[in-house]
């Protein structure tokens, strides 16, 4: 099944899970699709079975916190990064719910988490203006840089370059096999007073890259050339939340949730509004993705909701 206009359209909510008393701060589908994982500002990680559609296990980080959960390359781990106490990114083994790792070093908070598509590597970006790589099987940092602002960063679908978005208003392209010699590009965009980028996603064609923010547009741009593409707006967002936006895995669309509850999906090519779909969220849909091998998608704000279409185009 190809997806269309229409089959984008005919997306209804499925299922709808209350395992959190606070809002989902983040999820992550498994690389083969058959699992998400969520984070929750009420401290727990919850695994769900995306093809029986049901909760599997939920653990907690009472301690520490949780947010910004990731799966690695191991069907059974996760990193990820707390926000009580201290700054330092966990890394988990589901099977026995036990730290495998610790990567201490970032001396605030981190707002970007992002791993290699291929291997063992992963970056972090933190309000200490710094951005750290790491590998899983190491607990000191790989490399370090220093930057102007808050970062965020991704890195591209063959893990061979990484993005940096810095201080909202530069985007740094990055070769992970010499990246201490500084970026190999630098797009500047025009700052927008108003509200600061809170995420960069590559899409899977690698062609282009996606920058929400916490105002009410996205920007996608021409990952080579660092031209901005289209500029999507028209959802709400009153009140400068992290809203998550998302390609689905043909990099054809662009998916973002909004304050009210509902879905707005954008043709990447033609920069038109395809569909607002209604998940009749109770607050602010602050996670979205698209299931990497499945014709399903979630969408979170303190429930998470699995999405199904209802038509075969």
């Amino acid at each position: 099944m190809k997806l269309t206009d229409n089959v984008l359209r005919s997306f209804r909510v499925a299922k709808v899970f209350r395992e959190n008393s606070d809002k989902i701060n983040c999820f992550d589908f498994s690389p083969n699709g058959e699992t998400v994982i969520s984070s929750s500002d009420d401290d727990s990680i919850v695994l769900y079975d995306c093809q029986e559609g049901k909760p599997k296990r939920t653990l907690y980080s009472k301690k520490y916190g949780v947010d910004l959960i990731r799966y690695t390359h191991a069907a059974n781990t996760v990193v990820y990064s707390s926000n009580k106490i201290d700054d330092t990114i966990r890394y988990l083994s589901l099977h026995d719910n036990k730290y495998i790792r610790y990567f201490p070093g970032h001396s605030k908070r981190v707002v970007a988490l992002s791993m290699s598509p291929v291997d063992d590597t992963f970056i972090s970006g933190s309000l200490d203006k710094t951005i750290r790589l790491w590998d899983l099987r190491s607990p000191n940092c790989q490399g370090l840089m220093h930057l102007q602002g808050k970062p965020v960063c991704s890195f591209d679908p063959e893990g061979l370059i990484f993005a940096a978005g810095v201080n909202s208003e530069m985007v740094k392209l990055y070769d992970l096999r010499s990246f201490d010699k500084g970026p190999f590009a630098t797009f500047k965009m025009q700052y927008d007073r108003t509200c600061e980028w809170t995420g960069l996603k590559f899409s899977n064609d690698g062609k282009l890259i996606l920058i929400s923010t916490n105002g009410g547009f996205l920007r996608l741009i021409d990952a080579f050339k660092g031209a901005v593409l289209h500029t999507f707006g028209g959802y709400n967002n009153s009140k400068a939340v992290t809203l998550e936006a998302s390609f689905t895995p043909d990099s054809q669309f662009i998916m973002i949730g909004s304050e009210d509850g509902k879905i707005h999906v954008w043709n990447g090519e033609s920069g038109m509004k395809v569909a607002v779909l209604d998940g009749k969220h109770t607050g602010p849909i602050t996670c979205l993705q698209f299931n990497p091998k499945f014709m399903t998608f979630a969408s979170a704000c303190s429930n998470m909701a699995f999405w199904l279409p209802t038509i075969d185009d």
